[in-house]
């Protein structure tokens, strides 16, 4: 088998996979590089998304709101549940399944587009620009040959510099995923993305949740007046949520005991069964060697790109986590088409302005552009408008009416702005708003769209239609 590669890519999570599939169909020689493994030794291509990431939070959060409907839901609807009850074991074993479809999904998709696959750790060995040596280490021990280099290692959990992971008391995103049953009292320090997930399907299954965050402000890059609305619904749900906290010191023995200081600056002690710690992530070059080619880094460990995902080393490319810019597989996804196909000599894009964000809590949080308190500290002129799925038919019909879609608006030429949304699947609903933006869409064009009814995507033409306040069902 040649080991002469036109393409090698280091990574096959998101945006390192989609990568090496887009460069294979361009009719470039690709290999892919993956450590990953199943507890059997086989091959778990995916990284961090589909393996302890997007794919199993998604699954397990989907087990724990069938649980939690059936428990308080279901008795509206006139259905009665008689003896319910959580298996844990179950539901995690479904969640394996669902993580295991994904890896040999990638896998065949692989082999159909003729990407040649190695199952280990990637590493540079040498050479220069159009020839570069990447030693491959595993159950193998091989050495490649590459024009173009794509680094897309993604990222590691970020842990508190004196209390280690352990993935029993202290638990990282991992040890979150795979608890075998549900803890009387869990403990979550960073009310971001991952600890709000991960909190929301313990609480689900009848955990006390407490979640610490140092930040003054409640999701802080969302927009104020959906964080306002998360903080009151998530409260009345059952979350404890603390904010402008400082976590001190943390002994984890029998239990996890956080001594912290609260806001107010008083002290305060938490004692629960699992501690969750979800303070941000780190860019994984671990094992990359990328120090002894000169692959730059910047002070926080990111690989240094400029604008095409290039860096300071020539054909050696990057994406992902591994890189600036937002922590998010589909940025990865879109990262890798367009390196991919810069590399075959085409024109990648990527625009950072139309990357929808999405916290998959109940009600889901999504938003894309600019918030307000961007607009009004960049000084742009906007105007809002507002609807609340109180009001949108289906939202009743569902029984979730929570929650609110927002547009904002150039004062002037009515230009999409932003638009953010809490509520009943807002992470599908905020695709239209993606489009909308992509092509440069005014708030009049949404307005003027016909919408299927009732669907949820009313509530989004209302909103439009509300920044010329003009809505017709409120």
């Amino acid at each position: 088998m040649s080991k002469n590669f036109d393409v090698v890519v280091i990574g096959a999570g998101p945006g390192g996979y989609i990568a090496a599939i887009r460069a294979a169909q361009l009719g470039l020689q690709v290999a892919c590089i993956d450590e990953w493994s199943t507890p059997e030794g086989k091959p778990a291509p995916g990284g961090t998304c589909t393996n302890v990431g997007c794919i199993p939070s998604k699954a397990l959060l989907q087990s724990s709101e069938h649980f939690d409907h059936a428990g308080h839901a279901f008795a509206e609807h006139g259905i009665q549940v008689k003896g319910l009850a959580i298996d844990v074991a179950q539901m995690l074993q479904r969640k394996d399944k669902v993580v295991k479809q994904n890896n040999e999904g990638i896998l065949y998709l692989f082999k159909k587009n003729k990407v040649t696959f190695f199952h280990g750790r990637g590493a540079f060995a040498g050479g220069s620009a159009g020839a570069w040596q990447i030693q491959v280490s595993g159950k193998t021990a091989d050495v490649l040959t590459a024009k173009h280099v794509v680094i897309a290692t993604g990222s590691n959990p970020r842990a508190l510099s004196d209390v280690p992971f352990d993935n029993k008391l202290v638990l990282d995103n991992a040890g979150a995923l795979a608890i075998n049953e549900t803890p009387k009292k869990l403990g979550v320090i960073g009310a971001g993305v991952i600890g709000l997930e991960m909190g929301s399907v313990w609480r689900r299954l009848g955990a006390e949740v407490t979640v610490l965050e140092a930040l003054p402000a409640f999701l802080g890059a969302v927009d104020e007046q959906v964080a306002k609305e998360a903080l009151k619904v998530f409260t009345k749900q059952g979350l404890a949520i603390h904010t402008g906290v400082k976590v001190g010191r943390i002994t984890a023995k029998k239990n996890v005991t956080v001594e912290y200081t609260d806001s107010a600056g008083a002290a305060q002690t938490l004692t629960v069964d699992k501690l969750i710690v979800s303070i941000g992530r780190v860019p994984n070059t671990t094992g990359l060697n990328g120090a002894a080619v000169g692959l730059k880094t910047d002070e926080r460990g990111f690989v240094v790109v400029d604008g095409d995902c290039k860096t300071s080393l020539g054909n050696v490319w990057a994406v992902g986590d591994v890189v600036r810019g937002p922590m998010l597989a589909h940025k990865a996804e879109e990262e890798g088409v367009a390196v991919a196909e810069r590399i075959a000599g085409k024109h990648g894009h990527v625009d950072f302005n139309t990357v929808p964000w999405v916290i998959y809590t109940s009600p889901e949080i999504a938003w894309v552009g600019k918030t307000e308190q961007q607009l009004k500290q960049e000084g742009v002129k906007y105007r809002s408008g507002s609807f609340p799925f109180m009001a949108n038919g289906r939202a009743r019909a569902l029984g979730d009416t929570t929650g609110f879609v927002k547009c904002l608006a150039d004062e002037k030429t009515d230009r999409i702005l932003g638009v953010h949304i809490i509520g009943p699947m807002a992470s599908e609903l905020i695709a239209e708003a993606v489009v909308a933006m992509e092509f440069g869409a005014a708030s009049e064009d949404i307005a003027m769209i016909c919408h299927a009814h009732p669907s949820l995507s009313e509530a989004m033409k209302e909103a439009a239609l509300a920044v010329d306040n003009r809505t017709l069902n409120l």
